[in-house]
């Protein structure tokens, strides 16, 4: 059983090799996409590493905009090419850290080889705060005098956005663990549905919907398990999570969750070292499923 981990970085060279220690196991791979805006010199030393492999076409990320859903698939058809005998594709950010042993993590999913771990919900009935992203035109994407209120003429006259296909949309978090097999169908899907294409890249946030989308509307939906295995606080109520303090590690510390985010090894180090510590002490095997 091989897992292929993708990580999305854009800075924190010390962190992100950390987050590829924490990682690295067995014959696992791991893939890493820069963003393109970044300087990759501070992070030259990591491509020496036999598991670690860059993704070659970099994209310039921008926040909440199509760019990220470009870099994500880049980066697969580029794993499908290199890893595709992987059981199993992760996909993390660089401020992520797993908080069960690599061992556990195997063995945890080769009891669940093939299921696709997503977290998703029907964006026109329950994630209504993500309604607009589909039925109104973004030009978050674009950057010349005037973007927004052109976007804003364009949604008063042309009428609501529909998904192509007569598509279900379905989404919630842009972080999942899927099967390999899910990751060719994707690439596949992507690269065969020009009409999808175009709908996602007048849509801010699509990251957060569109690989769900896409499986959830295909033959695969059945393999769906609505969990993305991650611990994440959104309790703050703003538009990322909560970066972990040291208040958290308790919660930490025993949630059953495969990965958390988002941590800071810069400001708040000892949330990191905390779970460092505890699975290197840690001697009982952890296979149930994921909880809350």
């Amino acid at each position: 059983m091989k897992i292929a981990h993708l990580i999305l970085a854009h800075n924190n060279p010390q962190q992100l090799e950390h987050l590829i220690d924490s990682l690295t196991y067995a014959e696992d791979s791991i893939f890493v996409h820069l963003d393109e805006k970044a300087d990759i010199q501070p992070f030259e030393h990591l491509k020496q590493r036999s598991n670690v492999t860059f993704i070659h076409q970099r994209v310039k990320v921008k926040w909440g905009a199509y760019s990220i859903v470009q870099a994500t698939i880049n980066s697969f058809e580029q794993m499908v090419k290199q890893a595709g005998d992987h059981d199993f594709v992760n996909l993390l950010s660089g401020a992520d850290l797993p908080l069960q042993r690599p061992q556990d993590i195997h063995s945890f999913l080769e009891l669940n080889k093939g299921k696709i771990f997503m977290s998703y919900m029907p964006i026109l009935e329950e994630w209504t705060d993500a309604v607009s992203r589909i039925v109104h035109y973004h030009f978050n994407e674009y950057a010349f005098p005037g973007v927004y209120k052109l976007q804003g003429l364009v949604n008063k006259i042309m009428p609501k956005r529909k998904l192509p296909d007569g598509m279900v949309g379905v989404g919630h978090s842009q972080w999942f663990t899927t099967s390999m097999e899910s990751v060719g169908y994707m690439v596949k899907y992507w690269n065969e549905h020009p009409n999808f294409r175009r709908f996602i890249k007048l849509t801010w946030g699509p990251d957060e919907f569109v690989f769900q989308t896409m499986l959830f509307n295909s033959p695969l939906r059945a393999q769906m398990v609505n969990d993305n295995l991650r611990y994440i606080d959104w309790s703050a109520g703003g538009a990322s999570p909560k970066t972990f303090q040291a208040e958290d590690i308790p919660a930490l510390l025993v949630s059953n969750k495969l990965y958390a985010r988002k941590f800071d090894l810069q400001n708040h180090g000892e949330v990191i070292a905390a779970i460092d510590k505890k699975l290197a002490a840690d001697d009982q095997p952890r296979t149930e499923l994921i909880s809350a």
